[in-house]
């Protein structure tokens, strides 16, 4: 043996796998050692299963995010960017246990964009409009042909409703003032 390999120590062991034994370097076993030094999966890194989020509508909205309609693409395109009214909205917002097409956080409006589908489903459209407007949302709906065919007027109505927003009270600024 010269002298480098003494200077170089011994040989670093293997990492063993999480949960399992050891396992041993070039074939060879070997003791026990302490434990991986990271925590095991579902650890404090925030991965496996979370009982308190697997109702939660996040990852089905990033499918929708992924999988847009012709509708709600063409509508992105104008409602995007601050386009609208310098208003930021956003795509596939889960809100509650429902997901909103597009989404103005900042002015509580939802924008819907229906298909066929919804003409079947006329009453879980009207409990999921009543709960949105019951968490202080106000909602606006489209077909997907007014969408396709009259972009303009859909975002007409957009802007409108947005302008309709409730102002601050005059009665709460004077008593500000005073």
């Amino acid at each position: 043996m010269d002298r480098s390999d003494r200077e170089r120590g011994p040989l670093p062991q293997p990492l063993p796998p999480a949960g399992g034994e050891p396992v041993g370097f070039r074939g060879e076993d070997c003791a026990p050692q302490s434990p991986h030094p990271l925590p095991q999966a579902g650890g404090d890194r925030g991965e496996g299963p979370r009982p308190f989020r697997e109702n939660r509508p996040t990852r089905q909205a990033r499918e929708l995010r992924l999988n847009p309609t012709d509708a709600e693409r063409r509508l992105w395109r104008a409602l995007s960017r601050r386009q609208v009214a310098g208003v930021r909205f956003n795509r596939q917002v889960p809100v509650g246990p429902y997901i909103a097409d597009f989404a103005a956080r900042s002015e509580k409006l939802i924008v819907e964009v229906d298909g066929g589908q919804h003409d079947a489903q006329a009453a879980y459209d009207e409990a999921r409009t009543r709960y949105l407007d019951a968490q202080g949302w106000r909602v606006v709906r489209f077909w997907n042909n007014d969408v396709l065919g009259n972009l303009e007027g859909v975002v007409a109505i957009i802007e409108r409703t947005l302008a309709e927003r409730p102002s601050p009270s005059p009665s709460r600024l004077r008593e500000g003032s005073l």
